[in-house]
């Protein structure tokens, strides 16, 4: 309910708004907030580095894919042309006779290939059961 206010001939009502209310709020919810952040913990991730493998793989297959998305095996000094679909059994029969873990595949992509064409070459990887699958990079001019 408005105050009023009688000064000089008439009443008249006083529209302002009270804002005690809203200032002892907002202390409150100050010092909420301040006893609560000291006791969140900040989550760590811990990313992996490189080099920290536990030993070198003895071979490495090279899976590259070419500006429009074919895919090509690279093993030693021999290259191969493949489908989505024969990359997997192709990895498979070289890797065959050895212990799991033996052999990397590393999968090198142009800049202008789609993501999704990488990702779907990990994933066609890792359902057939090639456990050791990384990507290769190549550092920035600036940041060499």
């Amino acid at each position: 309910m408005p105050a009023v206010s009688s000064r000089g001939r008439g009443r008249r009502t006083i529209s302002e708004i009270n804002m005690v209310p809203f200032i002892d709020v907002m202390l409150v919810l100050l010092i909420i907030f301040m006893v609560t952040a000291p006791l969140i913990t900040p989550s760590l991730i811990e990313l992996p580095s490189v080099g920290k493998a536990n030993r070198q793989p003895d071979q490495k297959i090279e899976i590259v894919i070419a500006k429009d998305e074919t895919l090509e095996m690279k093993l030693d000094d021999r290259s191969q042309r493949l489908g989505l679909a024969e990359v997997a059994a192709a990895i498979q029969r070289v890797q065959a006779g050895r212990e799991p873990g033996a052999s990397a595949v590393v999968i090198s992509a142009d800049r202008s290939v789609k993501y999704e064409t990488v990702v779907r070459v990990m994933d066609t990887l890792q359902r057939a059961g090639v456990q050791r699958v990384g990507l290769s990079v190549q550092l920035a001019p600036e940041a060499r």
